[in-house]
């Protein structure tokens, strides 16, 4: 198994959203990156809400099937997604993006799949650059 590919909700939207402009770049990246992907609570609540009404079944599918699995993130790893929301106050940080941050943190050798350029900001254990793929 390779390493844990993460994602977030723009490249959901932009890959089940078929006039989305980011979406031959979603095609293109689930062939390289195939589920099961990886995700959180937040980031799922967001996608829902994105792809209301026509997307939403499709999204429930993923999970079902385990296309998209999502990684809860326990009281005790939930402070440093705090910590990562007042560090990036000026930017401003989502929670989600603060959650998939910390998924990158606690998963071994990951990538994040998104099309969300603050992630170019952001960074993970102090000073690294988060491993993404962008349009």
């Amino acid at each position: 198994m390779g390493n844990p590919v993460i994602v977030d909700a723009s490249f959901l939207v932009a890959l089940w959203r078929r006039n989305d402009q980011n979406h031959p770049w979603a095609i293109r990246q689930a062939r390289l990156h195939p589920p099961p992907w990886i995700t959180c609570e937040s980031v799922l609540s967001e996608a829902d809400h994105l792809l209301a009404p026509e997307g939403c079944a499709t999204l429930r599918q993923a999970c079902r099937r385990g296309a998209l699995r999502i990684a809860p993130l326990h009281e005790e790893a939930f402070i440093p997604v705090l910590d990562l929301l007042d560090k990036y106050a000026d930017v401003p940080m989502s929670i989600a993006d603060a959650c998939l941050v910390r998924l990158t943190e606690i998963l071994p050798d990951p990538l994040l799949l998104t099309t969300d350029s603050d992630f170019k900001i952001y960074r993970r254990l102090g000073r690294r650059v988060i491993p993404t793929r962008m349009p």
